[in-house]
């Protein structure tokens, strides 16, 4: 385990409870909740843990090998940081922090659109290895200038998200004014006097602002006209028109994120997508919707030879990077846990999270005598 792991905290929960501890509440609630009832958010990692894995004791077992390529780039585990938007609400100054520990620990670092630091910086941060997830704009000129930077900065993956054709219905968030534009109400007032620490460090970075699009925001925008100009501006909604301008201009590799079909897999394939996540935002935005792991398993038992396909929503531990890999996704990305780890531990979080994830992986495959993750898919107890 790296130097910096704390052994009070050895679990995703243990550090989901300090967080909840040291962030005001509405900050926590817009992490930790999902859409409606919150069914789609409890689902995703139940599902995950029915599946089990079969170990083979009496191999001949060396050791296990928990590296991974992708896209050409192999990285020191099957696991990466999801796209977050409003990280710097959650805790500040955590894209910095998330971005160095994945940088120093060789696994891949998604840049979300709206989070609050911009393409220039998760660059500088990852020398160039930040992926960069593209939440689409409206206009042409917009797009391709956003495009342009992401390609200048090197980032080797551009993430295209398809599951926001329209923003969740999130209790939570209503209540505690995090809409567009957000309200900042006596009560939330309150909860952050109550949370010092927290409100040190938003002092001390600012206030959290959508870096990558501070070039196309006109200045002097109150709350309500900065919502309006980010209805304006951005649409989730996504077709073969919109994407094939996005795949004929970038270089590098091209991945949908948000994939939760079948069908919606094989458009990805004729579009010329190079990998897709399949995800269900983490339960954040379709209460209705089949878990994550539950639509992996239809997509990859028909297309796994077809495009590099990846997941995220609902992991929240060793083991079930693990059983996700065995039941066919190549690579999987989390973004609560490490967010409860930035929140939890400040800058210590990330190199603390990362370590734990990684500790507990490995724990898996040697106790399965596993030697190599693309095996892992032969311990599957079907």
């Amino acid at each position: 385990m790296a130097s910096t792991f704390n052994t009070q905290y050895p679990s995703v929960d243990d550090l989901r409870e300090l967080a909840r501890k040291r962030v005001p509440k509405f900050a926590f609630e817009y992490l930790d909740g999902g859409c409606n009832e919150d069914v789609s958010i409890y689902r995703n990692t139940a599902d995950i843990r029915e599946v089990k894995l079969e170990p083979r004791y009496l191999r001949n077992f060396g050791s296990s090998d928990t590296s991974t390529e992708i896209f050409g780039i192999k990285y020191d585990a099957p696991f990466g940081i999801a796209p977050v938007g409003l990280q710097g609400l959650m805790w500040p100054n955590s894209p910095e922090i998330l971005a160095k520990s994945a940088f120093e620990h060789n696994i891949p670092f998604i840049l979300s659109t709206v989070t609050t630091m911009d393409i220039e910086r998760a660059s500088e941060l990852t020398e160039g290895r930040a992926w960069f997830q593209l939440y689409n704009p409206v206009e042409d000129h917009i797009r391709n200038n956003i495009l342009e930077r992401a390609e200048a900065a090197e980032c080797p993956v551009l993430v295209l998200l398809c599951d926001v054709p329209t923003f969740g219905y999130r209790p939570r968030d209503i209540r505690n004014g995090l809409a567009l534009p957000p309200k900042m109400s006596l009560k939330n007032i309150i909860q952050i006097l109550g949370k010092p620490r927290w409100a040190l460090n938003t002092l001390k970075y600012g206030q959290p602002t959508f870096e990558t699009l501070k070039p196309y925001t006109p200045k002097g925008l109150n709350l309500k006209q900065l919502g309006k100009f980010m209805d304006q501006t951005f649409s989730g909604k996504l077709n073969a028109e919109r994407i094939k301008p996005i795949r004929d201009k970038w270089k590098g590799k091209l991945v949908l994120k948000g994939v939760a079909s079948e069908q919606d897999a094989l458009d990805a394939i004729e579009m010329g997508f190079d990998g897709i996540i399949i995800s269900n935002h983490g339960g954040r935005q379709l209460d209705a919707s089949e878990s994550s792991i539950a639509a992996l398993q239809k997509i990859s038992g028909t297309l796994g030879d077809k495009i590099e396909i990846m997941m995220d929503s609902g992991l929240r531990s060793g083991p079930d990077i693990a059983r996700t890999i065995a039941t066919g996704a190549k690579f999987t990305f989390m973004g609560r846990s490490f967010m409860y780890g930035a929140a939890a531990l400040g800058d210590q979080g990330g190199d603390h999270t990362i370590s734990m994830l990684k500790t507990q992986f490995k724990q898996v495959m040697d106790q399965l005598c596993c030697e190599k993750v693309s095996d892992l898919p032969n311990h599957l107890i079907h």
